[in-house]
C-alpha cells in the first residue's frame, strides 16, 4: 500500500475544488475520510489555498492556482529523475554484470592454463 504525502492530498483537494465543490465532493473525489478532509482542507484554508464561495463551497484561491502549477511542474520533474535514475540503474547493473562475466572468463582461461 502507498501512502499519499501531505502534498499530494493538497494538490489533490486543489484539483477537485477548481470548478468548486462542497466537502462531500471534496471527500470522495480526493479519497478521503471526513476526518482527514476536515484536516487537510482547514490547513487549505489557512494557507489561502482555498476560499468559501457560496454556490459552490469551495474554490481555489489565486495562491492555490499558484502551488497547483508549482506542484504539477515539481511531480513532472520528479517523474523525469525517477526515471532517470531507473536507467542509471540498469545500466550500473549491466557494467557489473559485465566485469563479473569478465572475472569469470579470467578465471577459466587460468585454470585452462594450469597442468595438473
Amino acid at each position: 500500500m502507498k501512502y499519499r504525502s501531505k502534498l499530494q492530498i493538497i494538490a489533490e483537494i486543489l484539483d477537485v475544488v477548481k470548478s468548486g465543490a462542497r466537502k462531500t465532493h471534496i471527500m470522495y473525489k480526493a479519497n478521503l475520510s471526513y476526518k482527514l478532509l476536515c484536516k487537510y482542507l482547514d490547513e487549505a484554508l489557512d494557507c489561502g489555498f482555498v476560499q468559501t464561495n457560496r454556490e459552490n463551497g469551495y474554490v481555489v484561491a489565486p495562491k492555490g492556482e499558484k502551488l497547483l502549477k508549482r506542484l504539477h511542474r515539481y511531480m513532472e520533474r520528479s517523474e523525469h529523475v525517477k526515471k532517470e535514475m531507473r536507467e542509471v540503474d540498469e545500466e550500473r547493473a549491466l557494467l557489473e554484470n559485465m566485469t563479473t562475466s569478465l572475472k569469470t572468463n579470467r578465471s577459466r582461461k587460468t585454470k585452462k592454463s594450469i597442468k595438473y
